[in-house]
């Protein structure tokens, strides 16, 4: 097999691609041929040695994708040889990934490759944010930030799959372009525009119900002053840097800021995850959420795209391809 290897933590240019003996499977354990594996910001984080939870180099990055069954260890009878399968584990920038069993979920013929190796954090995240860590009423006006990454792709999505009005935030023409050709109704440059004076404005003065919050950074106080009375603000990442915002503003306005950590509820819930997985899964299946096809990059141009992921460079979602 071949396998894009992190050498050492700190820069995620130390990526180095090897030639390795593909493993056997192990009692519950499957083999998987990986066709597509999503190329995430906490992928890039990790390699850079800036994520709250380490990884120990030398490792294969990489925490979902998306192929065949290709060989099954002792014990496993949900699994046969030639299933189409996404999985969710640690290792996914390689040709082969073995896992176990519970690991794996079966890909519906309505999601190709691609877009089953990077939907299932994004979606994951928005779907346990909007309907679990807040719920969104049909007419509300959700602002997203970061609205040009696969995180806010899928925000927008979901959002607008429970009735709200979308106002993307983000930062190039490319990146506010498909989050308004996949629901936004309008879309604010950081860069050049006030978030908080554009938001109302767009709003007939009234404000925004709930922020998703990706970015983090300076755009987290903008964003909560644009919130309306009894507002929320929803907070999901930091990619420009931890926000800091004046609790004055949240208490005077009766606003709720909510944390979302779905990784850590997963560990804790994991009967739980898996029926919400198999609702959004459900609503792909109906067409009522539509996954943005990926952009396509070989495998040996890992570093350089978790290199644009970090610098937030990169569109979209993108998947390495082996």
């Amino acid at each position: 097999m071949r396998a894009l290897v992190c050498k050492e933590v700190g820069a995620v240019d130390n990526l180095v691609l090897e030639d390795r003996p593909t493993p056997d499977p192990g009692p519950g354990q499957v083999l998987v041929s990986i066709k597509a594996a999503g190329a995430s910001f906490v992928d890039a984080l990790q390699a850079a040695g800036r994520y709250q939870f380490a990884q120990t180099a030398p490792y294969i990055p990489g925490g979902e994708s998306a192929g065949i069954v290709e060989a099954i260890g002792d014990g496993v009878s949900d699994w046969s040889i030639g299933d189409r399968v996404f999985v969710s584990g640690q290792g996914a920038f390689a040709t082969h990934i073995v896992a176990k069993s519970q690991q794996l979920t079966r890909l519906p013929d309505s999601l190709d490759f691609g877009r089953g190796a990077s939907f299932l954090q994004v979606y994951g995240t928005a779907w346990f944010a909007l309907k679990y860590r807040t719920v969104i009423r049909p007419g509300e006006v959700v602002l997203v930030t970061g609205a040009g990454g696969g995180v806010g792709l899928a925000a927008i999505d979901v959002a607008r799959s429970m009735g709200a009005s979308v106002i993307a935030v983000a930062s190039s023409k490319e990146k506010r372009d498909l989050a308004l050709s996949i629901g936004a109704f309008a879309a604010i440059d950081p860069t050049t525009e006030d978030v908080k004076t554009r938001a109302r404005e767009l709003t007939d003065g009234k404000g925004i119900d709930v922020v998703y919050d990706v970015v983090g950074g300076d755009v987290s106080e903008a964003a909560l002053r644009a919130l309306k009375f009894d507002g929320r603000l929803v907070i999901i990442g930091f990619t420009a840097g931890i926000g800091r915002i004046p609790l004055n503003l949240v208490l005077l306005n009766n606003r709720t800021v909510v944390g979302v950590e779905w990784g850590g509820w997963v560990m804790r819930n994991p009967e739980a995850n898996k029926a919400m997985l198999a609702d959004v899964l459900a609503a792909i299946e109906s067409g009522e959420l539509h996954p943005v096809a990926p952009f396509e990059r070989p495998l040996d141009e890992g570093a350089e795209v978790l290199q644009e992921l970090l610098t937030r460079r990169a569109v979209g979602k993108i998947v390495l391809i082996p």
